[in-house]
């Protein structure tokens, strides 16, 4: 998937607004039925301190001196504090040596104590105060205020702006070879949690497809995956439900559909166990598929089997991309991102968050590595027409390339 919430939320607004079909709402009630999947536990407070222990040796390796990490994925990833982004400053400023400080302000100290699950001292602002300044102070404590420090790449701007107006002189670097680096090499634990990611989801997505009438809408279809990824241990909020011409385009279109006969229904949805991602797609035919919906249909099942045998570790993650649009470019699509064709990366990242670096995008040059996920969705679009995406993820192993979730068969077994 490629569409953040917010974005969804416009794309589908129109659909959602329609009124939940009869069908629908049963099927909603029966997922109540479903029995809830066995969970890995969470990530540990001692994983978190080893992640901190490896952040240090990078940044000791690297000359920095710190690194700041605000609210959002990574400061969960390093510190189990789990907190949304605002005009307030919460984050964490962690050293080359010792330990790290949370600055939060002052009324926000209970609940972040609550939540912090490694050692680091507390620092509060009120509301008249710099935070950057308990920043700049305790880089001077730390003897670092002279080194580079690192931001996570997606700080916003008026911290390093307002860092330098308490250190002029700071020097701020990019902090990816040691955030990024540490978050794209996913731990057992992390695969774990990812893996019982992917299982729910693909049941979910199972349990709404086959229940799919003629006359349903987006939210109709929408609202049985959440329920069923509620019921089976997950967080979701759904995701794309594209259907006929819609599904030509891959974020969809604001028109009011239902289900038609004849018609493909394209199903692209995310859930989250723990705080780790699943995204997994479905494209099926609602009745009998014509002979140019199966043709796209087994294209786009060879292309996810093309990227995943190019999938080699010590490969560039490009090339990935590169092996799939080779062929389709042979079927006459393209060429490149054009249409009709794949206009869009073959996979993305995923993690804690849905889309991670690195991407399988052509001219991306990291070496695939064991412990690195992506997604797999070489879609194919034809517009005015249909598309097809099959997605699912998979993982980098000592041996190769392992899928989260099982691709399905044919487009008459498309679960």
């Amino acid at each position: 998937m490629y569409l953040d919430r917010r974005q969804l939320i416009l794309v589908t607004g129109a659909m959602a607004a329609l009124p939940m079909t009869g069908l629908a709402r049963a099927a909603v009630s029966q997922a109540a039925e479903l029995k809830p999947m066995t969970l890995p536990p969470p990530i540990t407070a001692g994983e978190r301190v080893q992640r901190l222990n490896r952040a240090r040796e990078l940044m000791q390796r690297l000359g920095l001196g710190a690194v700041l990490v605000e609210s959002g994925p990574s400061l969960d990833y390093f510190t189990g504090i789990q907190w949304w982004r605002s005009e307030r400053l919460t984050g964490a400023v962690i050293p080359a040596s010792g330990d790290p400080i949370i600055v939060t302000p002052f009324f926000e100290q209970p609940t972040i104590k609550e939540m912090l699950a490694v050692p680091a001292e507390i620092r509060t602002w009120q509301e008249d105060e710099e935070p950057l300044r308990l920043v700049a102070d305790f880089l001077k404590e730390r003897g670092v205020a002279t080194l580079p420090v690192g931001f996570e790449e997606t700080n916003r701007f008026f911290l390093e702006d307002r860092l330098k107006q308490q250190l002029p002189a700071i020097h701020v670097v990019s902090a990816n070879p040691v955030v990024r680096s540490l978050r794209m090499i996913k731990s057992p634990a992390e695969l774990a949690l990812m893996q019982a990611a992917a299982d729910i989801m693909a049941a979910s997505l199972r349990y709404a497809g086959e229940r799919t009438r003629e006359g349903m809408t987006p939210a109709d279809i929408n609202a049985m995956i959440i329920k069923a990824n509620e019921t089976l241990g997950s967080t979701s909020d759904g995701g794309l439900v594209l259907i006929g011409e819609a599904s030509a385009y891959p974020h969809g279109s604001k028109q009011a559909t239902v289900v038609k006969r004849g018609e493909v229904v394209l199903l692209d949805c995310t859930c989250t166990v723990h705080g780790y991602q699943a995204d997994i797609s479905r494209t099926f035919v609602f009745g009998d598929p014509t002979a140019e919906q199966r043709k796209v249909w087994d294209q786009v099942h060879r292309g996810q089997q093309i990227a995943f045998a190019a999938a080699k570790l010590g490969a560039p993650a490009g090339s990935v991309d590169d092996a799939v649009r080779r062929t389709y470019e042979s079927w006459g699509y393209g060429p490149g991102y054009q249409l009709p064709g794949t206009s869009h990366r073959t996979g993305h990242g995923i993690g804690m968050e849905v889309h991670e670096p690195v991407n399988l995008v052509h001219g991306e040059t990291t070496p695939l590595a064991a412990g690195m996920c992506f997604s797999d969705e070489p879609g194919i679009y034809i517009p005015g027409k249909f598309g097809v995406r099959m997605e699912d993820c998979f993982h980098m192993t000592d041996s190769g390339p392992k899928f989260f979730s099982t691709p399905p068969r044919s487009i008459d077994e498309p679960f």
